[in-house]
């Protein structure tokens, strides 16, 4: 059995679009030498390496299709060995159901590891729906932005890059937001009730402020990492 001292901490982020996921995992990364591990991001670089688990991948992809779960599990198995992640990792976007879970188990325990935390990232679905559509970003650096709690300091001006052109996501409206939050509840509900039952889950209000969630989620953190 491996020293657990030396075992790579694997945490997993819960949360809908527009719950900050993204951001608050960027800070995190920062705060703990963690590595952040997005399935979409991870599917796109292991097509472009050219790895086996990617051509697989690819073919499903290009045929409109979801790609496999032991794909997924082989891509992120191959993206665990690389010697960034030796403090450990945080799972964005995997596992999305309770059998991805399983299967996500059973891949950690044969490196003597284990899923050391799982967060969910809870809201309110009026309040989030209002976040959501009010989003934007800026073209030149995609710096993001929004109507109500993020401005520019000066008007059509972004504050990154001074670039004067911005953009909104063709699905960043009220009416996807509120279909999105209905297929999330569905979907993670058993997920949750999953790592509860092996008491990993602990849960932040989402719905705080930027610095008031990053504090939340960082203690939480701290005790998993023993720093």
């Amino acid at each position: 059995m491996s020293d657990v001292t030396t075992i790579p901490a694997v945490l997993i982020l819960l949360g809908p679009p527009g719950a900050g996921k993204g951001t608050q995992a960027r800070m995190l990364e920062e705060a703990f030498g963690l590595v952040q591990l997005s399935t979409g991001d991870l599917l796109r670089a292991a097509v472009a390496a050219g790895t086996d688990a990617g051509m697989a991948a690819k073919a499903v992809m290009a045929a409109g299709a979801l790609v496999p779960d032991d794909v997924v599990l082989a891509i992120l198995k191959d993206r665990m060995r690389d010697a960034d992640t030796k403090r450990g990792v945080i799972l964005d976007g995997f596992p999305r159901t309770a059998g991805q879970a399983e299967a996500l188990d059973g891949l950690l325990a044969c490196t003597d590891q284990q899923v050391n935390s799982v967060i969910s990232m809870d809201v309110e679905d009026g309040p989030m729906i209002a976040r959501v559509a009010g989003r934007y970003t800026c073209a030149g650096c995609g710096e993001g932005y929004h109507d109500m709690f993020k401005q520019p300091a000066k008007a059509g001006v972004c504050d990154k890059c001074g670039g004067a052109d911005f953009k909104r996501r063709p699905d960043d409206n009220a009416e996807t937001a509120g279909a999105r939050l209905t297929a999330y509840h569905a979907q993670t509900a058993p997920l949750i009730a999953y790592y509860e039952g092996r008491g990993v889950l602990e849960r932040v209000d989402a719905m705080a402020d930027i610095a008031a969630v990053r504090d939340a989620l960082q203690a939480r953190v701290k005790r998993v990492m023993g720093d």
